[in-house]
């Protein structure tokens, strides 16, 4: 089983030293569009993910109740943390939802002898089945989107699932009020500068303290919201549907 590791005071203000510095770095490169930046580190996505988050990947699957039967995947990509779950759950019907259709065709050819359906689409817009999900998950997606566009993904992702269904959710988050402020506020200054208007999507963070996490699944009406894993600023959520 995974050990958790929570940062000391100590380390939370060397981490924002850290990341006020990188931000002074990066300041002035354009805005990237997300479709477009993930299709571009296509070849070395895998690489990167695993070097970062290599041992979740592979123990995702471990936080799934027994009986899987069918997956709602939002943000696939090239469907890393699939794989654990169809080596535990190798009948499981999966649909993965994506913006990169490169990324998709990737994971089509990696699990073409899997029930998977892959879908090209944005999943704050493309309808979800309602009650047809045993359970949905996001691994690496969500600390893209603001504290509003959370709030929608986590009602539809709510009504989705069947009663009893569960949500797990893998996540960069915020280590306070100062990392959210100062990401919110990069965010900001970087679609200014790019005139891109709010509907395109584009690859900048902006992580969420885990208070307003909790707050926002429960706000969807998700029951017994927990933390189940943290290492760092990588945090494991489940919430419950039960009504």
């Amino acid at each position: 089983m995974l050990e958790s590791k929570i940062r000391t005071q100590e380390e939370i203000i060397a981490y924002l030293t850290d990341l006020k510095s990188w931000m002074a770095e990066e300041e002035q490169k354009p805005a990237e569009e997300m479709a477009a930046f993930f299709t571009k580190r296509l070849s070395t996505y895998e690489d990167v993910h695993l070097g970062n988050w290599g041992e979740l990947y592979a123990h995702i699957a471990d936080f799934f109740d027994d009986g899987l039967e069918t997956l709602l995947d939002i943000g696939c990509g090239t469907g890393l943390e699939l794989e654990a779950v169809y080596r535990r759950f190798p009948d499981v019907h999966v649909t993965g939802i994506d913006l990169s259709g490169a990324m998709l065709a990737k994971a089509r050819e990696k699990f073409r002898d899997r029930d998977f359906q892959a879908i090209e689409a944005d999943y704050f817009a493309a309808p979800f089945p309602a009650g047809a999900f045993d359970a949905a998950l996001s691994f690496e997606t969500l600390h893209h989107f603001s504290y509003e566009k959370k709030g929608k993904i986590y009602e539809k992702l709510f009504c989705t699932l069947k009663n009893g269904g569960y949500y797990i959710e893998c996540d960069y988050v915020a280590c306070c009020q100062e990392e959210e402020d100062l990401c919110r506020e990069r965010c900001r200054r970087v679609r200014a500068r790019s005139g891109l208007p709010e509907d395109v999507f584009i690859h900048i963070d902006t992580p969420l303290t885990m208070e307003h996490q909790l707050e926002l699944m429960k706000n969807a009406g998700f029951r017994d919201v927990k933390v189940l894993h943290q290492n760092g600023g990588t945090v494991l959520f489940r919430a419950e549907k039960h009504i």
